[in-house]
């Protein structure tokens, strides 16, 4: 008997900015995006609740910020996680040895990350999973938290990294050494991550794919990955966007139409059906008990 086999695909940063918002949206009711992250101190915040709203079949998680944003707490009561604007550092690796060092950063890691989960369902929408801006959550120190705070908030999934190198190298080498040393951290931080989900009943994704190709989620690339996975269930991540010239961008130039214009191409579409993938998301499998 041939096994189901399921793709949740997901857009980040839902709320980041106006455009990030419009290429979530449209690559939700144009194309084969079913699930997005949604950030609750975006400057395009009340806008994304907004829309989520008016597009009940798109789930929405939370996309924990805590490196790279603002965060939801003012400085004074968090001053060892942000600066005197109440931004968190832009250094990925300087804000994760302080997570995971720091005893004061690591007390008020608990408030700000609780703050977070508040803000989201103070919007009445349903959480669909948890995942991270630049993948903070993934830290241990972060992790512990969420596994701490799982139980009263009901987290039902939370996205841990995990793909396989030799995939995304059969399609682009490019920046091969970056993308070796990558997997290797996030190979172990999977391996803990799946040990603390697996202790409170945190579902989690058997694939994640986007990490090792961030930016470049192309057409090229996913008409080159999707033939190569083996594994069933699958989250498929990307950052789809439309460019404002009075706005910031959420990656380098191009990046966000790019990943737009992969999440909107019907020959990736075909790709997944010939590949006996079904679209759905993490409510829709949590309710027909297929995870």
């Amino acid at each position: 008997m041939t096994r189901q086999r399921y793709v949740i695909v997901n857009g980040d940063d839902f709320g980041f900015s106006h455009g990030v918002n419009e290429g979530i949206i449209q690559a939700h009711t144009q194309g084969i995006l079913t699930s997005t992250s949604l950030m609750v101190t975006g400057e395009a915040f009340e806008e994304a609740v907004d829309l989520a709203q008016q597009h009940p079949s798109l789930a929405i998680g939370l996309h924990l910020v805590l490196g790279c944003g603002k965060a939801a707490l003012p400085p004074e009561q968090i001053p060892h996680l942000v600066d005197e604007q109440g931004r968190f550092p832009d250094n990925p690796a300087q804000a994760g040895w302080r997570y995971y060092f720091n005893q004061s950063a690591r007390q008020e890691l608990h408030q700000e990350i609780e703050t977070q989960l508040q803000r989201f369902l103070a919007t009445g929408l349903l959480l669909s999973h948890v995942d991270g801006h630049l993948h903070h959550h993934a830290n241990p120190a972060v992790l512990d938290v969420l596994m701490t705070l799982a139980p009263k908030y009901d987290i039902p999934v939370i996205r841990l990294p995990h793909e396989e190198l030799k995939y995304t190298l059969n399609v682009d080498s490019q920046g091969w050494l970056a993308k070796g040393l990558g997997w290797s951290v996030f190979r172990l931080l999977r391996q803990h991550g799946e040990q603390m989900l697996s202790t409170q009943g945190v579902r989690y994704a058997e694939r994640v794919y986007g990490l090792l190709q961030s930016g470049s989620v192309s057409e090229p690339y996913l008409l080159g990955l999707i033939p190569q996975i083996q594994a069933n269930l699958v989250e498929l991540y990307a950052h789809p966007a439309i460019a404002h010239p009075d706005e910031p961008i959420n990656g380098p130039e191009g990046a966000g139409e790019r990943e737009l214009a992969a999440l909107l191409s019907q020959p990736v579409k075909a790709q997944l059906q010939a590949s006996g993938f079904q679209l759905t998301n993490y409510p829709e499998l949590i309710a027909a008990a297929a995870f």
